[in-house]
């Protein structure tokens, strides 16, 4: 019986055992290393990438210090998210592409925020948040404008 979301391994490493979790918009999938055959706009909800310590080291450093996304590195097979039902196969009946629009506003708008406060010195802003933060500011500066579901 599934009963939800399971923890993934490192998506860069593989290993079992993770320390901390990101999570991206469904558009960002595009951005892993091998997502061509993920149906990225079936995703519902936020896409969750785990890190063992070791790695959390690198994709911190490499995002606060060297200013560069892990993102390519990062494999999608390892990533954790929510396909929507095929219920075109189960009912034999067409739904909607899911609008993906209001998640990325808001993930985008909690980074913005998110970015101000640690800008403004903030010492309660988690350097985990920064780190999402800024990978998702750039994940979507780098898809550009989401296009609009086909109705």
């Amino acid at each position: 019986m599934y009963t939800g979301r399971t923890e993934k391994p490192c998506c860069l490493c593989g290993r079992p055992e993770t320390a901390h979790r990101i999570d991206i918009p469904p558009r960002a999938v595009q951005l892993l290393k091998h997502s061509e055959p993920i149906a990225w706009r079936d995703i519902e909800g936020e896409v969750s990438l785990h890190f063992c310590a070791d790695d959390w080291h690198t994709v911190r450093d490499l995002v606060l210090e060297t200013g560069m996304s892990p993102l390519s590195r990062c494999n999608a097979a390892r990533a954790s998210f929510v396909l929507r039902e095929d219920f075109e196969a189960l009912l034999n009946a067409t739904r909607e592409e899911p609008d993906q629009r209001p998640l990325e506003a808001e993930m985008l708008n909690d980074a913005r925020e998110t970015l101000e406060r640690f800008g403004d010195g903030d010492d309660l802003v988690e350097t985990r948040d920064v780190v999402e933060a800024r990978i998702v500011s750039w994940a979507l500066e780098d898809l550009g404008s989401p296009k609009r579901p086909v109705s």
